[in-house]
Order: C-alpha cells, then structure tokens, then sequence
C-alpha cells in the first residue's frame, strides 16, 4: 500500500426520518429551507490498523417550532491505514479530512436519496462541507 490509507469498504449503518403527520409535512415543505446540517466524526480502532469511521450526518430544524422533521444518517466506513504512518496527528487527518473527502460524494448522495425518498424533493447542498477547512479550524 503506497497510499496513506485504502478504504476497504462503506455502509449505511443508520438511517433515520421523522415526520409526525401531514399538517407537519405541509409547514416543513415551507420551512426546510430554514433547516440546518450538522456533521460528527466519531471512530473506533478494529485491528491491523483498520478503523471505523462514523461519519453522523443531521439536519435539523433549531427553532421552538412543534412541527419538525427530523433526518439523520450515519455512514460507516472501514478503511486500513499504511503500515509506516504512525504519527497521530497524521491519522487523526486521515480519519477527519483525507477519508471524509473521499467519501463525500456517496455520503452526499445517500443523505440527500433519504431527503428526497422522505417527500422535500427540493432540498439541494449548494456548498460542499470543506473538510480540509474543518479540520483546520479545530487547531484555532
């Protein structure tokens, strides 16, 4: 392996939609745009340097509102890391930026299917989550 990290393979492993009853469709169709996305890491170490990266993702309604939607999804991914990386600092990189920027596009897709297949046909990412750029931002 001569890259930092190979993805042996990802999955949804949890997916989820809410929406109460029709009246609630009705006011969230209207106020989807309101909505916002949240995204959380979490990993696990396996063995022989496999991890387990849990990428959450939500979108979510933050008013007082009663009637609200509710989506999350998380998205599993296993990758292996080369055997000559051993710095922590260069694989908390791996797990928190290079592999979630590979993933991106089926992440985005998957999230987005369950938007869709949930009735909000509309919803639409304009800007693409720059993982490079959050990563960055937790050292300051």
């Amino acid at each position: 392996m001569t890259e930092k990290f190979k993805i042996l393979g990802q999955y949804i492993k949890d997916l989820s939609s809410e929406t109460k009853n029709a009246e609630t469709y009705v006011f969230v169709k209207d106020q989807i745009s309101k909505y916002q996305l949240k995204i959380d890491i979490t990993s696990k170490a396996i063995k022989n340097k496999m991890i387990e990266i849990d990428t959450i993702m939500k979108f979510e309604d933050k008013s007082n509102s009663k009637h609200k939607s509710y989506f999350e999804m998380t998205y599993s991914t296993i990758i292996k890391i080369n055997d000559k990386i051993e710095d922590k600092k260069e694989m908390e990189r791996i797990i928190l930026c290079d592999a979630q920027i590979k993933i991106y596009p089926d992440l985005e897709k998957s999230f987005l299917n369950l938007l869709h297949n949930s009735g909000y046909q509309e919803v639409k990412f304009e800007k693409k989550i720059d993982f490079e750029k959050l990563f960055n931002n937790r050292f300051n």
